[in-house]
């Protein structure tokens, strides 16, 4: 049965859907985009400081859950501009440790507030 995770220390889901959800002893957290949890507006302009944000508010949801960031199995990051790839990197490397989780990176035309970045992940309980 599938157990909804909702995070007050992250941004609400702007649509119909979950931050996340708990299926079995897995986690499943909805894509993230550079929302500022305090202020609520979209973070704008440094590829980094966006990724530092969405990663946080991931942290925060899998925090949520009684997981973090070392129980994440699987990150999918869409970029609007792959020449940000390697700024992006660098960040994600401060919020993970190996094993590191497997990854995808797509580029992407848009993104929902026409935001740069949306990276979610699938994170799981256990060893």
């Amino acid at each position: 049965m599938k157990e909804e995770i909702r995070c007050e220390n992250a941004p609400a889901a702007i649509g119909p859907y979950s931050q996340g959800i708990k299926f079995g002893n897995l986690v499943f957290v909805s894509g993230q985009i550079p929302i500022d949890i305090l202020s609520g507006n979209l973070i704008q302009g440094d590829i980094r400081k966006m990724t530092e944000v969405v990663l946080n508010n991931i942290k925060n949801i899998l925090n949520s859950a009684g997981l973090d960031m070392k129980n994440v199995l699987k990150v999918t990051i869409y970029l609007k501009d792959m020449g940000s790839f390697k700024d992006v990197n660098e960040v994600y490397a401060k919020f993970f440790e190996k094993p590191y989780p497997s990854r995808v990176t797509i580029a992407v035309k848009e993104l929902p507030k026409n935001a740069d970045i949306e990276i979610e992940v699938i994170a799981g309980y256990g060893n």
